[in-house]
Formats: structure tokens, sequence, C-alpha cells
């Protein structure tokens, strides 16, 4: 963990390049620092995700519409402070990516952060972590 995940109406999906939307929000992920200077969040726990909605209604449907809706789940310990700083450069960068679009076309934009404050379970395995330990 940290995991965003994207889900976004598919209509959106020939007018932008969601690879690159994942790759910069992990880079700003990766680049977020608390107030006392330190990473925020682990590289080899970073994990950016993005999904076309199947099925979608959005507004009152005169209009096609468009919705990003992006969840930044990621364990408890951090400041509100540390979590403003993260959640204020994540919502520039995905509103930066998506730029020109928003004048072309409604859209809406949604980033919540939820934070797991205590776990029943929680099950990992992985060989990432190791390759990016100091």
């Amino acid at each position: 963990m940290p995991h965003l995940v994207i889900l976004y109406t598919p209509n959106l999906e020939a007018q932008t390049d969601m690879t690159a939307l994942c790759r910069k929000l992990a880079d700003i992920m990766l680049a977020t620092r608390d107030e006392e200077g330190k990473q925020v969040f682990p590289t080899g726990g970073t994990r950016v995700l993005a999904y076309p909605a199947a099925h979608y209604a959005v507004a009152d449907g005169k209009a096609d519409y468009g919705f990003v809706y992006l969840n930044l789940r990621m364990a408890g310990g951090r400041s509100d402070a540390t979590k403003k700083i993260a959640g204020d450069a994540l919502l520039a960068g995905a509103r930066g990516h998506f730029g020109s679009l928003f004048e072309r076309q409604a859209v809406g934009l949604t980033l919540q952060i939820d934070e797991s404050p205590g776990q029943v379970y929680d099950g990992k395995y992985s060989t990432l972590h190791p390759l990016f330990k100091q």
C-alpha cells in the first residue's frame, strides 16, 4: 500500500492517455514528502490502477458527460497535513493531465483518500519491496 485506483467513464478513453495519467500520479506519489522532508509513500508499495466503467450514467444524461474518480487507499499513521499535501498534489496532477479536456467537455473529477486505521487481515507477499530497500 498505497494504492490509487482510478475509475472513469469510458467515453474519456479516446480523449486521453490513461496510462500516462497512471505514471504521472505514481511519480507524484513517489515525490511527495511530509513536513520533515521524508518520502510519504514507499516506492515498492506504490500502485496506480485505472479502470473504465463497464456501465455508467452521469448527471441527467442529456450530454456525454465524463467522470473520473480517484481513490487513494493508504495505511494509517500519516498526519493530516501530510494527507493534504498528497491530496493537493494528486488533484493538481490529475487536473493538469486532463487540462484542455475540461474546456471541451463537461467532466467531473473527484479524489478521495481513505485511511486504513486497523485491519482485521492484511496479507501481503511481494518481491518488489526488496528492490527498493536502502
